[in-house]
């Protein structure tokens, strides 16, 4: 009696250890890669809308002419 008790905790312990690999390595295996940060957003300011402007008023000194 005492072998087969013996192999009966022994089968359950594996089944306990192949169950719980099976339910963590995937977890690992199929995880995805976190998102990657916001890229640095530029601000259009200052010299651009300088620069807009005074295309602007080229645009209609050309129209005029």
């Amino acid at each position: 009696m005492k072998g087969s008790e013996k192999k009966i905790k022994l089968f359950l312990l594996s089944l306990i250890i192949i169950i719980g690999v099976l339910f963590v390595i995937p977890d690992y295996v199929l995880a995805q890669p976190g998102l990657p940060s916001d890229p640095e957003q530029t601000p259009i300011d200052g010299g651009l809308g300088i620069l807009a402007a005074l295309g602007g008023v080229y645009a209609i000194k050309k129209l005029r002419n």
